[in-house]
């Protein structure tokens, strides 16, 4: 496998700069000064066609005349000058650029006519690029700054890409504010080289980074985002927020399945396939990235709480209640020794509250450790620890300044350092919720000692959830998706046959025979086109039956008269015949079959979306589906174990359990079933979607009772 571009990128021992001058005002000298200033220690030359100078460094005229190669251009001149200037460094032999001009794909066809030419300079030079539409880079190891906005945190553990430039900088003095520090950052701009997925790739690899962050407006390669995370997420935490989940970009189908999964559940079930842990806010995505970078994972689903008022102590309660955490009672051993510290008036059963208290030694390490000891907790939620002489009431300490109170004051004040230190020494993450920011001393010492401060009780909750969140996704089965099987020479012809016809799709038996030749259970069934054929088929297949319009050009029957069920004589499935018929308005086939007993129906289905190949559909059936979207999706094809958690995901997936007297469905079969559609759906791209609903649960047993089968003969465009 090659080395991954932005190895070299983001370390460069060289830069040089074109666009950047004297002129303050011009976006490329102040990204240049940032570069100068945050420390970089590598050799820095600016490309000027007029300064003799720039920003105190002599100014070459062109990349020819450099006194070395550089490892980096930094371009940021007028969008028509890109590619000339690209070409210049890739003949004088730079193999890594970051294109900061915007004006590309971004602004129209000009535009986009403008990226493809830098993209065959690129090509024809061997250079990989960040951009172009981009703000820069950062590596706080290497002191590197490219881009508009100062960092000063110093190094640390949490790595960021974005497709927006903002979040990579205009954010700086806000992560600073709240002790979040970046190891890298990636502005990825257009991705017209350099994409979403190498940057997480990068990031994954990075020995700095022990937590990534991906704010993504759109992913190109879906499949590979998918496999790239799941070797990474096992080992490293991935926390992303999607922001293109809108109505407006939903694409619809003329199946169920093509009209219900729009780009947000897409997204949804992807992330989840992959391990990636979805975040719904930008600060959500900062701050659980900042707990999940500095924390030590969360090993239960425990929760212990202490707070020094019982608001907050109910807030926090409430919010991991409703992410799925548990507040265990306390044991009596353990209360015993947390009532020797708090008042007789305080409540030591978890939460345990201390109410007015200033010992803030108690509060912030004496009873925390005694619960991380205890065993009776996988994490901490601290609410409270604040300098009470110096927030309460800052009028207090002007009083103190000129009493012999003073001495009093300062002995009041505590050492933190050992309650910093407990998520380190008891392998417990613990997080501290704070109405107070970084001018209240306690706050600041937290948060400059990795210890996550949130500025509301829920947020800390919610951030607490998500360190169980990525110990679940740690833990969860794995599985190879396995080689598919041979593909299927009468599913073949079924296809060729309706394409050859200019046909849009398969009529249902057309389509059931395709499940069949892979191995998903069907309904037994004829197509009957006579009084005569009905007959038959109901003496051969045995009362009840339903009967069913049969044409590709009926894609949905139900509520038209098309469908007639549970019928028991023959007479009645006769009349069904010609009812059907006369609904349908001309001599339309008839497909008698099996009547499936079973109450629990659900849904199954594929479609094709840009970037990720087929996508299954799995949830609740039958005529509601559209209303309920209690559904979940994947990427095909799947491992057993992703069709398992796939079927876990909805959120009525206990009636697949033993329910009102049913025995519990065959999952195993349903994941069989799951995985066969992947496959089907690999090896025939000619199929641009499937629908099978219902598919009954009978007894215990998965059975597809109807099908529809969409094809395309524009293979690629559904890929």
């Amino acid at each position: 496998m090659s080395e991954n571009p932005l190895h070299l990128l983001m370390n460069p021992g060289s830069i040089a700069t074109a666009g950047a001058g004297n002129n303050l005002l011009k976006m490329g000298t102040i990204q240049t000064l940032n570069l100068l200033t945050s420390g970089y220690r590598g050799a820095y030359y600016p490309i000027h066609p007029r300064e003799e100078t720039v920003l105190g460094h002599r100014a070459w005229s062109s990349p020819a005349d450099l006194p070395e190669v550089p490892d980096l251009a930094f371009i940021i001149v007028p969008t028509e000058e890109v590619a000339p200037v690209l070409d210049a460094f890739g003949k004088a032999g730079t193999r890594r650029a970051v294109i900061v001009t915007a004006g590309f794909r971004e602004t129209g066809e000009r535009g986009r006519a403008l990226e493809e030419e830098i993209k065959a300079v690129a090509r024809k030079h061997a250079i990989r690029f960040v951009g172009p539409n981009c703000v820069g880079i950062i590596n706080t190891q290497a002191s590197l700054n490219t881009t508009v906005g100062p960092h000063g945190s110093g190094q640390g553990p949490l790595g960021l890409a974005s497709q927006s430039g903002t979040y990579v900088t205009q954010t700086l003095p806000y992560l600073a504010r709240r002790g979040i520090r970046l190891s890298k950052a990636i502005s990825l701009g257009n991705e017209a080289d350099i994409s979403i997925v190498d940057a997480l790739e990068y990031l994954g690899e990075d020995p700095d980074t022990r937590a990534i962050i991906l704010y993504i407006e759109g992913i190109r390669e879906g499949r590979r985002f998918i496999e790239t995370a799941k070797k990474i997420t096992p080992n490293k935490p991935v926390l992303a927020l999607y922001v293109g989940g809108s109505e407006a970009g939903a694409r619809s189908g003329m199946s169920h399945t093509g009209a219900m999964a729009g780009p947000d559940y897409l997204y949804d079930g992807i992330f989840k396939q992959a391990g990636v842990i979805r975040v719904q806010t930008i600060e959500e995505l900062y701050t659980h990235g900042w707990a999940l970078a500095t924390q030590p994972p969360m090993k239960g689903n425990r929760l212990g709480i202490v707070t020094n008022s019982g608001g907050p102590g109910t807030s926090i309660s409430n919010a991991a209640d409703t992410a799925g955490l548990t507040l265990p009672r306390f044991s009596e051993a353990l209360q015993k020794e947390i009532r020797k510290m708090i008042p007789g008036h305080a409540a030591s059963a978890n939460p345990v509250d201390l109410t007015f208290h200033l010992d803030m030694k108690t509060l912030s390490t004496i009873i925390p450790e005694l619960i991380m000891k205890s065993g009776e907790a996988d994490g901490v939620i601290v609410h409270g620890v604040i300098d009470f002489l110096e927030e309460v009431n800052p009028g207090l300490r002007k009083y103190l300044d000129n009493t012999p109170l003073k001495d009093m004051a300062g002995q009041l004040r505590v050492d933190l350092s050992e309650a910093a230190a407990l998520p380190k020494v008891h392998g417990k993450p613990m997080l501290i919720s704070s109405f107070f920011d970084r001018r209240d001393s306690y706050v600041a010492y937290y948060q400059d000692h990795d210890v996550p401060v949130f500025d509301s009780p829920e947020k800390a909750a919610k951030a607490m959830a998500d360190l169980h969140r990525y110990q679940r996704i740690r833990l969860r089965k794995k599985g190879e998706v396995p080689e598919p099987p041979r593909r299927s020479e009468e599913a073949d012809e079924l296809i060729a046959s309706a394409l050859k016809k200019g046909q849009k799709g398969l009529d249902e038996h057309e389509g059931k025979k395709i499940l069949s030749a892979y191995g998903i259970p069907v309904t037994r069934e004829r197509v009957a086109e006579t009084e005569a054929g009905v007959s038959d088929a109901v003496r051969d297949i045995g009362f009840p039956v339903a009967l069913k319009a049969c044409s590709w050009d009926i894609m949905h029957k139900t509520g038209k008269g098309l469908v007639r069920l549970g019928l028991k004589r023959e007479e009645d499935a006769v009349a069904a015949f010609h009812s059907i018929r006369e609904a349908a308005g001309r001599p339309v086939p008839v497909l008698v079959q099996e009547m499936i007993p079973g109450n629990r129906e659900l849904v199954m289905g594929m479609t094709r979306f840009a970037g990720f190949g087929p996508v299954l559909l799995f949830g609740l059936g039958g005529i509601f589906t559209e209303v309920l979207k209690d559904t979940a999706f994947r990427s095909a094809p799947l491992s057993l174990a992703e069709a398992e958690e796939m079927i876990g995901d909805i959120r009525a997936s206990a009636i697949l359990g033993s329910f009102r007297g049913m025995p519990p469905a065959d999952t195993d079969v349903l994941a069989d079933i799951l995985q066969k559609l992947g496959f089907i759906a690999v090896l025939h791209p000619e199929i641009a979607e499937m629908d099978m609903n219902p598919l009954i649960i009978s007894g215990s047993r998965p059975i597809v009772a109807d099908a529809l089968i969409i094809v395309n003969s524009e293979k690629e465009s559904r890929q």
